[in-house]
């Protein structure tokens, strides 16, 4: 039983962009956001504002203190840190930056190699929307381990004015953690834009349809051509159309046996019969005679003078 073949991702989705130098212009808008995000994730970390923010807020009565952690650690009770004041988001944000830097390097090349099909740009864009939505939401998550200060939606830092700090040396970290929060915005909607083009191109059009029909139906006449032409025994079949098969047997090689040189010339058949009465000598015994010649006639003239 012949198992079907499945039918290539181009018969469904697009493979080329219709424009595909608008990517670029989204990606030009895309690096210095990255590198922003990538540089205020990168100061936050390792907990530079984020206790002083959480101390501050408690000093205005806008949340919880760091505190109560020591106190339900005294009393053997348990407590969870608020996700918008723990570790974990700020060395999440981190990630996210890093990620984001990578994405945007490694697009580029994939891109122009023309790999960065809108399937994929469609995929990885809507990967990267809900893992900053994700960070956005704890950023601006809730913080209600105190019940005498509650603190039901975002932290003050970002409902209110930095300028309303208990402490004046935290306005400017007040002003890092917002703009922070505000480029997590922004990205979402930028990835979100990429994704609405991503998935455009993705549908296709009736003239794409048409022209992918045709492609197909070339290629459909191409294959059955050259089975016709297999299948076919009385039809010359070229290099590029064969069947795989053992390599053919090399010819037997004939070595030459060399003429012995004590063999006559007179055993070679029809020489007597074709050869002249007068063979033809060789041009190294006429060189003999002519010099022989010449040494006589020296000799004959030297004679004479002695005579003489």
């Amino acid at each position: 039983m012949r198992i079907q073949r499945i039918p290539p991702l181009r018969e469904f989705f697009p493979t080329r962009w219709r424009n595909h130098n608008m990517m670029y212009i989204f990606m030009t808008v895309e690096l210095p956001l990255t590198v922003i995000i990538l540089t205020l994730t990168g100061i936050a970390s390792h907990n530079l504002y984020r206790t002083k923010l959480w101390q501050d807020g408690a000093d205005n009565g806008f949340n919880s203190s760091p505190t109560d952690r020591l106190y339900a650690a005294a009393n053997h009770q348990p407590y969870t840190t608020p996700i918008v004041w723990s570790s974990f988001i700020t060395e999440y944000n981190l990630v996210l930056g890093i990620l984001s830097v990578f994405m945007w390097i490694t697009k580029i090349p994939v891109h122009i190699l023309h790999m960065l099909t809108p399937p994929l740009s469609a995929f990885i864009h809507a990967g990267m929307i809900a893992v900053w939505c994700y960070s956005a939401r704890y950023q601006a998550g809730p913080d209600m381990s105190d019940p005498e200060h509650p603190q039901p939606g975002a932290p003050w830092y970002i409902a209110k004015k930095c300028s309303v700090a208990a402490h004046k040396e935290d306005i400017h970290y007040c002003e890092q953690a917002k703009a922070l929060f505000v480029f997590s915005i922004i990205i979402i909607f930028y990835y979100f834009a990429v994704l609405c083009l991503s998935l455009r191109n993705c549908i296709m059009t009736k003239e794409e349809r048409e022209e992918q029909a045709e492609r197909d139906e070339e290629r459909k006449t191409m294959k059955e051509f050259e089975e016709f032409v297999l299948q076919s025994p009385g039809l010359p079949r070229t290099a590029s159309l064969r069947q795989p098969g053992p390599m053919p047997g090399k010819a037997p090689f004939h070595h030459m046996i060399p003429r012995s040189n004590d063999a006559s010339s007179s055993d070679l058949p029809l020489r007597q019969h074709f050869s002249s009465p007068n063979p033809r000598r060789s041009m190294h015994q006429e060189s003999a005679e002519t010099l022989s010649g010449h040494r006589a006639q020296s000799q004959t003239s030297f004679v004479q003078t002695s005579a003489v």
